[in-house]
């Protein structure tokens, strides 16, 4: 598992820009980490270096928010509410994941079971100073 150390937004966008250049239509970003941690931070300024131009939010109340204006389709999951991985089914979460886009799932721990085994995974805990994160990615 390869470890990063984020020490601002600057290393931040850095890292966001650095995985969209090695990301394809179908992949998905799986983000874990306390509240706080910066999911919703990682996930704009993935959105934003796949070109999306949208104001992207964490879609806590709607589960998934689908983005259309930049090089592929992104669909943005907060599973945060999720009590039932059933509710991911209702929501049909397989046309998503193995659609035609980019799938970042915050909190993607919540539903651990569905998630396919070559997601890009990237847990996120705080570091030493209050800016600061760890990043320990699967890929």
């Amino acid at each position: 598992m390869r470890e990063i150390l984020i020490k601002n937004e600057k290393d931040t966008s850095l890292f966001a820009k650095e995985l969209v250049s090695q990301i394809e239509k179908g992949d998905i970003i799986a983000l874990v980490g306390e509240l706080g941690t910066g999911k919703t931070t990682l996930s704009k300024y993935i959105a934003k270096e796949l070109g999306v131009e949208e104001t992207v939010t964490s879609p806590t109340f709607t589960i998934v928010q689908e983005y259309r204006s930049g090089k592929l389709p992104l669909y943005h999951f907060d599973v945060y509410r999720i009590t039932n991985v059933e509710e991911m089914y209702q929501i049909g979460y397989e046309d998503y994941f193995f659609g035609d886009g980019v799938s970042i799932i915050e909190w993607a721990d919540i539903i651990e079971e569905i998630i396919p085994e070559k997601a890009k995974v990237i847990f996120i805990d705080y570091g030493q100073s209050p800016e600061e994160r760890i990043y320990r990615c699967s890929f």
